[in-house]
């Protein structure tokens, strides 16, 4: 096996998931791909690769929208047994919702960003799916490094603040196994390789988003996800732009929570982890966010925050104040200390 720039990658069986990662993989996993399959997917992730279309017996484009809505919508379009997601974290996450709302269904993800959503069973119903209903994760992964980490630089850095939020989630927890914190901690060290010069590690920060999105599948939503999301669902603000802005804030949170965890991070990586969301934000080059800036719409993010079921599981749950002071350092990241 040989991950280092993707040259051959691996096949890995993890339970009852295959995982299909490195350069080619699309190609390697042909035997995965044989059988008919409805394709969700968008248009650039189609101009990648347009001969996954050509196996599909029917192409759907997913358009933007918030998950539950669209998987309602599409749920009548797609028949069969087997749905091949090849996109984003909002293309996953939709063929995760209509497979859990009409099964029994088998997802095959193949991820055009670092969202990680491809080794999560997380996810968001379908409109009007009872909420007690079983979630759905892919039971395939095909992982391609120039398919994954295709983005360019400012949206790549964008959507490593997102993946590298699963590691400041995951070792911020409060149920994370010694295992899971190890994998956290060597996907953040493959997170924070290429953001100091000019060079993308486009493999490693691929493998790196993987591991991170195993690891938060194991350790479960915590505070980065409860105020990222709140952001997005409450502020209007795009996913990866929402995690990338508030990462400064929620490392400092985990920091204050979890000191040894967050310095044995600092150490592997070569940066704190602080240091290495502002990094990620600079690079993604996000304009003026007023949601954060204006008093009144942050109180009404806080409030919405505080009202979000995960907080109430955490040990040390956050409150009004530490909550505020995250979504303020996601307007003036330096307000983000330890």
């Amino acid at each position: 096996m040989d991950v280092e720039g993707g040259r051959t990658g691996f096949r890995h069986q993890d339970v009852d998931r295959t995982i299909v990662f490195g350069e080619g993989a699309v190609d390697r996993a042909a035997d995965l791909l044989a059988d008919p399959y409805v394709l969700l997917t968008t248009a650039r992730a189609l101009r990648a690769r347009p001969d996954l279309a050509d196996g599909a017996t029917r192409t759907v484009e997913v358009p933007p929208g918030a998950v539950p809505g669209l998987a309602a919508e599409l749920r009548g379009t797609v028949d069969g047994e087997r749905i091949v997601a090849f996109g984003g974290g909002r293309v996953v996450d939709v063929a995760k919702a209509i497979a859990a709302a009409d099964p029994p269904r088998t997802v095959i993800a193949i991820p055009t960003t670092l969202s990680g959503a491809q080794m999560t069973g997380t996810h968001r119903h379908a409109t009007g799916v009872d909420e007690a209903t079983p979630r759905a994760r892919a039971a395939v992964v095909v992982d391609d490094p120039a398919l994954s980490a295709s983005q360019d630089r400012p949206d790549l850095a964008a959507s490593a603040g997102n993946a590298f939020g699963h590691v400041v989630a995951t070792l911020g927890s409060d149920g994370a196994s010694p295992i899971v914190r190890a994998v956290a901690r060597e996907a953040g060290v493959r997170l924070a390789g290429p953001w100091h010069d000019d060079a993308i590690d486009r493999a490693g920060v691929a493998l790196g988003a993987l591991l991170a999105g195993w690891a938060l599948d194991h350790a479960g939503l915590g505070l980065h996800h409860v105020v990222a999301q709140t952001a997005v669902r409450e502020g209007g603000l795009a996913h990866a732009t929402a995690n990338v802005a508030v990462l400064a804030g929620t490392a400092a949170a985990a920091r204050r929570r979890r000191p040894r965890e967050l310095a044995r991070l600092d150490v592997a990586m070569g940066v704190r982890a602080e240091d290495l969301a502002r990094a990620l934000r600079r690079g993604a080059r996000l304009g003026r966010l007023d949601v954060f800036a204006d008093e009144e719409r942050r109180a009404g993010l806080v409030a919405a925050a505080a009202r979000r079921p995960e907080l109430r599981r955490m040990a040390e749950p956050p409150d009004a104040a530490e909550l505020d002071a995250i979504y303020r350092a996601a307007w003036n990241p330096a307000a983000a200390r330890s």
